[in-house]
């Protein structure tokens, strides 16, 4: 199967399906590419056949029940858990822990929000990689402080403690933590969660700005309103990559939802789709 940037469906269930639902094509020029990546955890099988592809300009978001795999992919995209089988590319060059290619913003809650530190220097963390052990962060290192700061209009709150921030604040001091680094592929894990809605349209517009200025952008999330009204493409996952493609596509699929999550014709999840649209 090649990777999947129009909708498919795994080989079993799309046998019912209509075969227009069925056409994928590779991209061999995307910014990450999965190809066929199978990954096992405990003698289970997490991630079978992954195949996905995301380019540079593109919000793409990762939709799937709990329990899908959306975190194991993430995590297999960053090099943290190798894959049983297939391939991980990013700018065509297998993914490795500590690629300086790859912005990573995980769940706010993984982070020790009460540790005495600003703002500033939070975002500095994230150049650890690029300096190495024990080394001072140079003029340079704060220039990319900075600049990230400003493209998250977090300038302002550059010296105020970590822990005096809200929710909304913390989630673009990770973003723009991952984004000192420069990277062409920026991966976000379920960065809507536990925000109220006036913030998440903030961040909403902050990632599609994002995207749109060169950096290839994967989202995690189970806001299907946020990702059908502003991404760019959907993936439909549960364990393999159930469909793919355009939110309208998709939207007009409703096989892809029942089957992604197990749910049926009449389900409300089915209705708040058919009302996004």
């Amino acid at each position: 199967m090649s990777a999947a940037t129009d909708t498919a469906f795994p080989t079993a269930q799309a046998a019912s399906l209509p075969a227009a639902h069925n056409k994928t094509h590779a991209n061999a020029h995307a910014a990450l590419r999965l190809d066929d990546v199978t990954v096992e955890l405990g003698g289970r099988c997490v991630l079978q056949s992954v195949n996905l592809s995301v380019e540079r300009g593109e919000l793409l978001a990762l939709i799937g029940p709990n329990g899908a795999g959306k975190t194991t992919l993430l995590r297999t995209v960053l090099g943290l858990q190798r894959a049983a089988f297939g391939r991980v590319l990013v700018d065509g060059r297998s993914a490795k822990p500590g690629r300086a290619a790859i912005g990573y913003v995980p769940q706010r809650h993984e982070f020790a929000w009460d540790f005495p530190i600003s703002v500033a220097n939070v975002v500095a963390t994230g150049l650890c990689g690029k300096l190495g052990l024990f080394k001072r962060p140079d003029a340079a290192v704060w220039e990319a402080v900075a600049d990230a700061l400003d493209r998250v209009r977090m300038t302002a709150l550059a010296d105020r403690p970590v822990g005096q921030l809200s929710g909304g604040q913390r989630q673009r001091v990770l973003v723009a933590r991952a984004l000192a680094l420069q990277p062409s592929v920026l991966l976000l894990d379920e960065p809507y969660t536990g925000l109220d809605m006036p913030t998440q349209e903030l961040l909403a517009g902050l990632f599609r700005d994002i995207a749109h200025e060169g950096h290839a952008v994967l989202m995690t999330t189970h806001d299907l309103v946020g990702a059908i009204g502003g991404a760019d493409r959907l993936a439909l996952l549960n364990s393999t990559i159930i469909a793919a493609g355009t939110p309208s596509a998709l939207v007009s699929n409703p096989d892809a939802w029942t089957t992604t999550f197990g749910v049926g014709r009449d389900s409300a999840l089915l209705r708040m789709v058919k009302a996004v649209a």
